[in-house]
């Protein structure tokens, strides 16, 4: 099946304008010729080569304005797209290696951001059960504003994103949950359940907008480095939850007011925001399509919604749903079917669930390497093997050691699926959010229905058989894993960079 290529349909209109600055980049005419040459690009100037010609031979912005450039060649309606292809190429040639890195460590402080507030939530819910006196059926009602908040939050995001950008869109949504945050630790210390979901709600909202965001400016920052990076954004999500776990661990021991620890919680989040996203860099390729976009009246919300007919992008879906599922599932189920359907304690229980944890992350951080020399496609498909050989052993497994051994592969295959769904949903600039967003709120169905599909159907059946569901979701995964077959990469020269 044909891909979408990575670039904006604009830049084969505007092949002749990028061409000139391109000359000018390469050649010895110095920075008042890229001047130059960036002003032919947005004149939508002749094909035939002249105006590289006269900026290559030393001509500068002042000798050569881009009102005197004809612009004849070009039809009315492609200098838009000329325009955007030009600039998209010229900013992209401003960033050094030292600004994509400076790009890339700032998304690992915003991922590891989330993975901390969501954490730091999850460590207090018993106290706040607690202290609100809430029932089983209340703490539903709870977890439901999160969940309502997150969905509204990925239905919007792409069009937040369409109308400020991922920057801007990072910067007030992060800020944005941790004033949610802040709402429902405040219920919690008051005892006010209606507080606490309305927290919750704006907690979600501003969450799932940013989850968003962030994967859409990371894939950018992909692209922009010609190397996979995204499982490792996702890997600093895991540290986020795993430093938030434990900082509400010793608050809780220590007896720390909720809204205390939430606060300061909250605090960090908005100053290590504003900081980090200072680092962050507009997509040059983003930034061109929306403004052909802008400049043909296309860039509505009703042509956004159409990556809802696109198959690829459904199918995407479908594999970043299976994987899901399968995190979604061991971090709600493993622990307790392996005390139900292994014979095991608590201690031992937990202990397993950290070796699947810990299995995740790893495949994560050392996945890229795999990804990079081996393309999205068979990675995928081992992945989604080896996920279904583990979870197949961990079932079916007569002794606890062989099952937990059954986790560890079931924690690998499962590690890379979301993350690499992310990065096929934005492989096209020009609907990269929009598509992130269908993908992300596939994928979020996996962690919103999932755990409670399971648990119902475990009632009958028993946990163990339950998880045939997610092995069945797994298969799935697999199967359709070529949707995720990345775009022809070409040659970068990114600030002398080809990588970070």
């Amino acid at each position: 099946m044909s891909q979408p290529t990575a670039q904006p349909a604009a830049s084969t209109a505007a092949s002749s304008g990028a061409t000139a600055a391109e000359t000018t980049a390469h050649g010895s005419a110095g920075p008042g010729a890229t001047t130059a040459a960036a002003d032919v690009a947005r004149a939508g100037g002749p094909s035939d080569g002249t105006a590289a010609a006269a900026v290559a031979d030393g001509a500068t912005a002042a000798n050569l304005p881009a009102a005197d450039v004809p612009a004849a060649d070009v039809p009315a309606a492609d200098v838009p797209a000329a325009r955007a292809g030009a600039l998209g190429s010229a900013a992209a040639r401003t960033l050094t290696r030292r600004e994509l890195v400076a790009w890339r460590n700032a998304l690992f402080v915003i991922f590891a951001l989330c993975g901390v507030a969501l954490a730091s939530w999850v460590a207090r819910v018993p106290a706040i059960r607690d202290a609100v006196g809430a029932s089983t059926w209340q703490m539903g009602l709870v977890v439901f504003g999160l969940s309502g908040g997150s969905m509204v939050g990925l239905v919007l995001s792409s069009h937040v994103l369409a109308r400020f950008g991922p920057i801007s869109t990072i910067r007030a949504t992060m800020i944005l949950s941790a004033g949610g945050l802040v709402v429902a630790g405040a219920g919690g210390s008051i005892g006010s359940i209606p507080v606490v979901i309305a927290g919750l709600a704006v907690f979600g909202l501003g969450t799932s907008t940013c989850d968003v965001a962030m994967n859409v400016d990371g894939a950018a920052n992909e692209r922009a480095l010609g190397r996979t990076v995204m499982p490792i954004y996702h890997a600093m999500f895991s540290v986020g939850t795993i430093i938030g776990a434990g900082t509400g661990a010793l608050a809780e021991h220590l007896g720390v007011p909720i809204v205390v620890h939430l606060s300061v919680v909250a605090a960090v989040m908005t100053v290590a925001v504003l900081i980090a996203v200072r680092f962050l860099q507009p997509d040059p390729a983003l930034s061109a399509a929306q403004e052909e976009k802008e400049a043909t009246g296309r860039g509505d919300w009703r042509r956004r919604l159409t990556v809802w007919r696109d198959r690829r992008t459904l199918l995407i879906g479908l594999i970043v749903l299976g994987m899901a599922f399968a995190e979604g599932s061991a971090n709600d189920w493993l622990a307790l079917a392996m005390v139900d359907g292994h014979g095991v304690d608590n201690a031992t229980g937990a202990l397993v669930f950290g070796i699947f944890v810990t299995a995740m992350t790893i495949g994560r951080v050392f996945g890229v390497f795999l990804l990079d020399r081996f393309g999205r496609v068979p990675v995928l498909r081992v992945s989604a093997l080896l996920a279904g050989v583990g979870l197949t052993t961990m079932i079916f497994a007569p002794n606890p050691g062989l099952a937990a051994a059954g986790v560890v592969a079931w924690g690998l295959g499962s590690a890379l699926g979301f993350p690499v769904g992310m990065s096929a949903a934005a492989d096209d600039p020009a609907t990269a959010a929009a598509r992130v967003s269908a993908v992300a709120t596939i994928g979020y169905l996996a962690f919103l229905v999932g755990p409670p599909l399971v648990g119902f159907v475990g009632e009958h059946v028993g946990l163990l058989n339950a998880l045939l569901i997610v092995l069945g979701l797994v298969a799935v995964a697999g199967i359709v894993s070529p949707a995720a077959r990345e775009p022809e990469r070409q040659p970068r020269r990114l600030g002398g960079a080809t990588g970070a």
